[in-house]
């Protein structure tokens, strides 16, 4: 089949729009600078029998190193070139293992009210703003895969040492940083895709309290064992998980505080416990959409 999206690239400049053009790449013209006063870059891609089937950003060098050792392939332009924000890049893999689903297109919005139409027509929303530590407008990129998926298994790291374990095993992670503004460790939400909604995880929960974490705990429900707070002196806070029934289609997190109304509306449950509860960072609640 050739519906698949096979190949990505960034331009930077009109002479890489023009030779991406002539390797017969499609251009999403939307300016993943906008609003902050950066090059004019846009995402290019290409069709083709060979899916793409996850896609991942990172923003310092300890994320990359994760992606090269598991065979990523980098887009090597930076998405916040003359923005003066973090150095972001894209990475995908074309993988077909249990947990791997072919990408059948590709979207960019520039605006919160755009989001929850989105998630309710089946696409997936990539975590990081492109536009991040940049100012302007905030940038996400947004996947559809080719069957509805759901997810199966959560995890959450404060380093990086098993980055390229967890992305060989089929995880994805949620690249925005949970202890965002907030100084201690780098801690990521991981999670794996099924086609299969019988494998599914029916509900998450966080916990901010010690009450809230006896409460999950006689509720069965099952917890991640990292401190989505660790290093920050706030909250222990901690993610839970039940599997079964209603599956969970989509999680992330969710730091533009414009989209909170927006969120619930459309059927998208935000879990309003702040992950960075107790201490100065971002406040950022954990999403997820059934």
């Amino acid at each position: 089949m050739s519906c698949y999206i096979s190949e990505l690239d960034v331009s930077l400049n009109e002479a890489e729009e023009g030779e991406l053009t002539n390797r017969g790449f499609k251009k999403i013209n939307i300016d993943l600078n906008k609003g902050s006063g950066g090059n004019f870059i846009y995402l290019w891609y290409k069709n083709g029998s060979e899916a793409i089937t996850k896609v991942q950003v990172s923003f310092n060098d300890e994320m990359a190193d994760g992606l090269t050792k598991a065979c990523y392939t980098k887009i090597d332009k930076d998405l916040n070139a003359g923005a003066g924000g973090s150095p972001l890049y894209l990475w995908f893999f074309k993988g077909s293992g249990e947990f791997d689903t072919p990408i059948v297109d590709i979207s960019v919005t520039t605006d919160a009210a755009n989001e929850a139409e989105k998630f309710a027509s089946g696409w997936q929303r990539v975590a990081c703003d492109l536009n991040r530590g940049a100012g302007g407008n905030w940038i996400h990129l947004w996947l559809k895969r080719e069957k509805q998926t759901y997810i199966c298994d959560v995890d959450a790291t404060d380093s990086y040492g098993s980055d390229m374990d967890l992305f060989q095993n089929g995880y994805i992670r949620v690249d925005e940083d949970t202890n965002r503004g907030a100084g201690g460790a780098y801690v990521f939400i991981w999670y794996r895709q099924t086609t299969d909604p019988e494998k599914a995880l029916e509900n998450l929960q966080v916990s901010i309290t010690e009450d809230q974490y006896l409460e999950y705990q006689q509720q069965n429900y099952q917890s991640v064992d990292v401190d989505l707070n660790k290093g920050t002196g706030g909250n222990k806070v901690i993610l839970w998980y039940k599997k079964r029934s209603n599956p969970i289609k989509a999680i992330g997190l969710l730091v533009n505080q414009d989209a909170v109304k927006e969120y619930p509306e459309a059927g998208i449950k935000l879990i309003m416990g702040n992950l960075n509860a107790g201490n100065k960072g971002n406040v950022e609640h954990l999403y997820f959409y059934q």
